[in-house]
């Protein structure tokens, strides 16, 4: 009976709340807003308010004063370090002190530094000296003033915490009569955590206690020392056990470093002995707790090898060398003599090296092994030799790497150059390929002991920029001898692997250096000058380049250099006319007159030379005539850029120039592009503004005419070469003496021919950089010269070879052009 009930209840709240609402819904009138008190808005109030006090014309205006305020902290920028290594804490493995003194500098320091300096990452060498001389040949020398002898090695922590703490996890310090591998102690300190104090070298058990007159004495010390030596609790001999010596080296981390740095002063009071293991020892115990010196940490080793212990006093370094003790130390002491460093210092490298050559060896083979012909090489990479990159493989069949013939004495196509057929091997080739061969001969007698060497039977080489040079030998071996001889014919492979490659570092360029250009120019060439001009004037002084322009007039013995018959006349009005005009941009242009000797003032026209590839045809040697004259105007420090009338430009090869032409490192000498005469040919379509192509022209390599230098390098190298036969032209009247054959007592040099073959034969110092320039171009004299009605000679001229004329047309040119002539069929189509 109580769910019905309970039911019945809420029936009753549903229905009362019901009645309710509608009895409100009627009771409550449309505009609720009649019975709600409506109050005024804030905003309109204080607007009111204002009105009542100012009237209605008052305007607002706004306070900006001192506003936004500034923060009371003002933010701070985060400087972050140069580099990440010193962000995240990275620093370099080794420093090497050596302890030694101003008698032993140029000995045993310069020793020690000779054969540890390139192993390690820092080496200094600390001295006593009242002022330390600067005619030492070791620069990272470090002297104290301070005399007292058992403060010595607490002057090096010092100076080492407060320098190079921060920058070296591990510091050895070693007198210098010790010969450190450096090789097998970084070996070592690799395989060591930095987390921990380390206190390690070679054990000295007990030593005798320390007598007073040990004890330093306060005069001429300095704040290094502290207070009076005392003494101290525990300094007798017995408590002095366990201590590393400083005589095999001592290493030290650099958190124990760190804690003698915070406790010098109470190891300087403690360290009282005339023994340095002594106060390094009492130094370390007290600063870091360390209990005695570490002989092995963490599983590792430094073994030290005495060269005084009994029985090794006398004994030679090649019967030291078979010991195994002697092999696995890492520092080698007392060494007596300074040459001693070198004999220990071979035998280790080549204890590494054979070492290097069996882990390599082993290497291989297990190599091999894991392949065991059941993988592809493809997944494995494993090739021969092995580390060595696989051929490059061509793009195209442009990029396809031809295989040169060749013997002991000539090559076969050399360069893929079809114009010559045979060609001797270089001094540097004959060399090689002696060298390659005897390699195999060697191998052929290790892999075939009952054949001998007969003869060569072909030879093939191959270089790939991507892997080296490649070689495949083909040898005739001989089996037997008398009537059983017989001659078999073996093959074998050697590999040149390309080294390590290496950025070569150059000096600091900058494309704001001035260049002083320098164009030659015969009278017949007069209209090419003028062309010429006119470029350089668009190019440069319209843009106002940084450049200066000196032109040098060559003018026949015959000839007049003034009045209206001068042929050079147009020219010097010219530059006049254009230096006058941009005189306040600082560009002008300048002039040098030549005059040349009888022997060469014979009549020229223009078609003699045109098919030269040298602007200066058969007389190159005349460039050099032009640089020993013109640059004594110019001076020491200038860029020169010796360039020809009949070439054309862009601003970006003036760019060029600037940064590949650096004083005392590099000339620079860029192959043009040689462009065909299309109109004359009709081969091609003349376009100067289009990129180069194979239809269109050529890099002409065998033309020198064009190349930048700094004078003072010019100068240097002439210098070298004036006792060899090639004098200095000072004036007009020497250029005698330059074409003149040398005397009998000089031998001038073979095949100088311009100012490439000159650096090249002085062996100067500076490099010679070679490139294709695209941007230069060379044969506007021809087209100009054919645009103006002019001819071609039908012949090659004299002394021109076919490396020195020019090409009209490309091979692929000439040849359709002599199948059409020769195919009438094609011919009438």
């Amino acid at each position: 009976m109580r769910r019905p009930v309970a039911a019945l209840s809420r029936n009753h709240y549903f229905v009362i709340g019901l009645l309710l609402g509608l009895v409100l819904s009627c009771y409550i009138p449309q505009d609720i807003w009649e019975l709600v008190q409506q109050e005024e808005c804030p905003q309109e109030a204080a607007e009111n308010l204002l009105i009542e006090r100012f009237g209605q014309d008052f305007e607002p205006h706004l306070n900006l004063i001192n506003k936004p305020l500034a923060a009371k902290k003002p933010v701070k920028n985060v400087i972050r370090p140069r580099y990440y290594s010193s962000e995240l804490g990275i620093r370099e493995k080794l420093f090497i002190g050596v302890m030694t003194s101003q008698e032993h500098i140029n000995s045993f320091a310069t020793a020690f530094n000779r054969t540890t300096a390139h192993l390690v990452n820092k080496i200094k060498f600390f001295i006593y000296a009242d002022s330390v001389k600067t005619n030492y040949k070791l620069k990272n020398i470090v002297g104290f003033a301070d005399t007292h002898e058992n403060r010595r090695p607490f002057h090096v922590i010092k100076y080492i915490a407060d320098n190079y703490l921060e920058e070296y996890d591990y510091f050895l310090l070693v007198p210098d009569n010790v010969y450190v591998d450096a090789r097998k102690l970084n070996a070592l300190l690799y395989h060591m955590s930095i987390t921990f104090d380390l206190y390690m070298g070679g054990t000295r058990i007990g030593v005798d206690p320390p007598s007073n007159e040990g004890r330093p004495s306060n005069e001429g010390g300095e704040d290094l020392a502290g207070a009076a030596a005392a003494p101290v609790d525990g300094s007798s001999g017995a408590s002095d056990r366990n201590y590393c010596s400083l005589e095999a080296g001592i290493l030290l981390s650099s958190s124990v470093i760190r804690k003698m740095r915070n406790n010098l002063d109470r190891c300087v009071r403690i360290g009282i002995t005339g023994d340095h293991s002594v106060n390094i020892g009492r130094c370390v115990k007290y600063a870091s707790h360390v209990p005695g010196c570490q002989e092995t940490f963490q599983g590792m080793r430094q073994y030290s090898y005495a060269l005084n212990a009994p029985g090794r006093q006398r004994r030679d370094f090649s019967d030291l060398a078979k010991e195994q003790a002697f092999r696995n130390a890492s520092t080698v002491y007392p060494v007596q003599t300074p040459e001693d460093f070198y004999r220990l210092h071979a035998y280790y490298s080549k204890h590494h090296l054979e070492m290097v050559q069996e882990r390599g060896y082993a290497l291989e083979q297990k190599s091999y092994r894991i392949a065991n012909g059941s993988i592809s090489n493809k997944i494995l990479e494993i090739r021969w030799p092995l580390g060595v990159p696989p051929p490059s493989a061509p793009e195209t069949r442009h990029d396809i790497l031809i295989w040169q013939m060749l013997n002991e004495t000539h090559s076969y196509l050399p360069n893929g150059n079809v114009e010559h057929a045979v060609a001797p091997l270089t001094r540097i080739e004959a060399l090689d390929f002696a060298k390659v061969l005897e390699i195999a001969q060697q191998y052929a007698a290790l892999k075939h002991p009952g054949l001998s060497y007969h003869s060569l039977h072909t030879a093939y080489r191959k270089f790939d920029a991507t892997r080296g040079m490649d070689y495949q030998l083909h040898l005739n071996l001989q089996e037997g001898s008398g009537r059983r001889r017989r001659v078999l014919l073996k093959s074998f492979e050697v590999v040149k692997p390309l080294g390590r490659v290496e950025v070569v570092p150059s000096p600091y360029v900058t494309e704001s250096t001035r260049i002083a250009i320098l164009v030659p120019a015969f009278e017949h060439q007069v209209p090419d000058a003028l062309e010429f001009v006119a470029q350089y004037e668009r190019l440069c002084m319209q843009n106002q380049d940084n450049t200066f322009l000196l032109l040098i007039f060559l003018y026949r013995l015959d000839s007049p250099s003034k009045g209206e018959e001068d042929p050079f006349k147009g020219l010097k009005t010219l530059a006049l006319d254009l230096s006058s005009k941009y005189k306040t941009d600082g560009s002008r242009i300048a002039w040098v007159s030549i005059r040349l000797p009888e022997q060469l003032s014979e009549p020229v026209s223009a078609e003699d030379w045109m098919l030269h590839g040298s602007m200066y045809g058969p007389r190159q040697l005349l460039s050099l005539v032009v640089a020993d004259l013109a640059l004594p105007k110019l001076g020491l420090e200038s860029l020169v850029l010796l360039a020809t009338p009949g070439m054309s430009f862009k601003a970006d090869f003036l760019n060029r120039v600037r940064m590949n032409t650096i004083q005392g490192f590099q000339v620079y000498a860029p192959i043009g592009f040689q462009m065909y005469p299309c109109r004359w040919a009709q081969f091609c379509k003349e376009c100067e503004a289009c990129d180069v192509a194979q239809s269109s022209g050529y890099f002409d390599r065998h033309n020198h005419d064009v190349i930048a230098f700094y004078s003072r390098d010019y100068v240097q190298a002439r210098k070298l070469l004036h006792p060899q036969g090639l004098p200095i032209i000072r004036s007009d009247l020497d250029i005698d003496q330059l074409l003149e054959p040398a005397p009998q007592s000089q031998s001038r040099p073979e095949g100088v021919e311009s100012i490439l073959d000159m650096f090249v034969a002085a062996q100067h110092s500076v490099h010679i950089l070679r490139g294709v320039e695209p941007n230069l171009r060379f044969g506007l004299d021809v087209r100009n010269h054919l645009g103006r009605g002019g001819m071609l000679p039908e012949q090659l001229p004299e002394l021109c070879g076919r490396e020195q004329c020019i090409h009209l047309a490309s091979r692929k040119q000439i040849g359709d052009a002599i199948i059409r002539y020769e195919d009438k069929s094609i011919l009438h189509k």
